[in-house]
């Protein structure tokens, strides 16, 4: 405090200095943590409070996959595909040349309220797939992946793997740490 004859008196001992000098440090240290997470939702969407923590999660979820979704589409539309087309390229890849039925696609499919049938019809028309009769189920339909599909899920294959490794301002502990909450989030239905 200044005293009347203008003498900074709380600087008088070492040891109040030091006081001080730990007071400033951790409310530094305090405001570099919060300046260093300045990029949180409430920043990104410009919303200041929400009404309870879940809200909060629930905005940032939905918030974060449509970001991811946008950075996924910048990838594929060099390719000519889109992310369901993708899904369905990657889930006939997995069968390894097993022919695999529509419906059963549509059960792998990420985005469940796709429209498997039309998605395949449009990679039939690029090429990127086949049907085959199955020998089971005359009404039933299989479809397998033809190399011009394995050749551009090639092609795409670095390109998504440099985008996945672009996600590395968390560990990988710190991933497989919140794919288990989401998991857990959904109670895995």
């Amino acid at each position: 405090m200044w005293s009347a004859q203008g003498n900074f008196n709380f600087f008088q001992t070492t040891r109040n200095y030091q006081k001080l000098y730990a007071c400033w440090y951790i409310k530094c240290r305090y405001i570099l943590f919060q300046t260093s997470n300045a990029m949180s939702i409430e920043t990104d969407i410009k919303q200041k409070k929400f009404r309870s923590s879940y809200q909060r999660l629930v905005i940032n979820l939905v918030y974060t996959s449509n970001w991811l979704v946008y950075k996924q589409l910048d990838v594929f539309r060099e390719y000519d595909l889109t992310l369901q087309q993708y899904n369905v390229l990657r889930i006939l890849r997995g069968q390894k040349s097993n022919p695999i039925k529509v419906s059963d696609i549509a059960d792998r499919m990420l985005d469940k309220n796709s429209n498997t049938s039309r998605l395949v019809d449009k990679l039939l028309l690029k090429g990127l797939a086949e049907r085959k009769s199955c020998p089971s189920d005359r009404r039933a339909v299989d479809v397998v992946i033809t190399e011009a599909g394995l050749d551009i899920l090639k092609k795409i294959d670095p390109v998504e793997e440099e985008w996945e490794n672009s996600l590395n301002s968390i560990t990988p502990e710190e991933a497989d740490q919140i794919s288990a909450l989401l998991d857990k989030l959904r109670k895995s239905e």
